[in-house]
């Protein structure tokens, strides 16, 4: 469970302060007009930016965390993704990992892109294998934003599908940036949305 209380992003953010929390195995969807805060709330919550209040997983304070723990635990998958070696495969523990394979193919990957240089591949595939390569921390809680935004319409729904597999599975709270209402409809417990610099619940169906 992630716990915020009176987040307050300070670098030039119109949104007001915000509490809210996101359970166990709970996938809230947030949306919300361009530069209204969105990613940088979720910034503030994987404390990569400047902020005010407080931030929990299970009752634990953010502060109480080395901040490399702490961004294992809430992991964040970024709009734009960075890539340290040429070679997609060396950016994972074990290229030979069962479960690796097997998350692949539910992506629509085949394991021979392990072995692809990043340039190489698309956008919509860079954005599927950062999204695995987050997932090799365990994370309690995903913070996802537009994590499909530059993928066609198969894979959005191989993502949505294997997402909500995921956090089912592991009991992993999901906080998801999207504009899409049908996405939100299909995966979504809750919907937040920011209006007018306020969060305030909107409609999933």
């Amino acid at each position: 469970m992630l716990y915020l209380k009176n987040i307050l992003v300070t670098k030039k953010s119109l949104l007001e302060a915000v509490s809210f929390v996101l359970a166990k195995d709970e996938c809230i969807c947030l949306s919300g007009p361009s530069g209204s805060g969105k990613t940088l709330l979720l910034r503030a919550i994987s404390d990569l930016d400047e902020h005010e209040g407080n931030v929990y997983l299970e009752e634990k304070e953010c502060r109480q965390y080395t901040a490399p723990n702490w961004r294992k635990q809430v992991g964040l998958l970024t709009a734009e993704n960075y890539w340290w070696h040429d070679r997609i495969g060396s950016h994972f523990h074990d290229e030979s990992d069962t479960q690796l394979i097997a998350n692949l193919s539910q992506l629509g990957l085949d394991k021979s892109i392990l072995t692809a240089d990043v340039n190489h591949c698309s956008t919509g595939e860079k954005q599927r294998l950062a999204l695995l390569r987050l997932l090799q921390n365990n994370p309690k809680v995903l913070l996802l934003d537009e994590p499909t935004s530059s993928m066609d319409p198969d894979s959005v729904r191989r993502v949505e599908k294997f997402l909500t597999e995921f956090r089912h599975q592991h009991q992993t709270s999901i906080l998801w940036i999207s504009h899409d209402p049908q996405q939100i409809k299909r995966i979504a417990d809750k919907h937040l949305q920011i209006q007018n610099g306020k969060l305030i619940e909107g409609p999933v169906a």
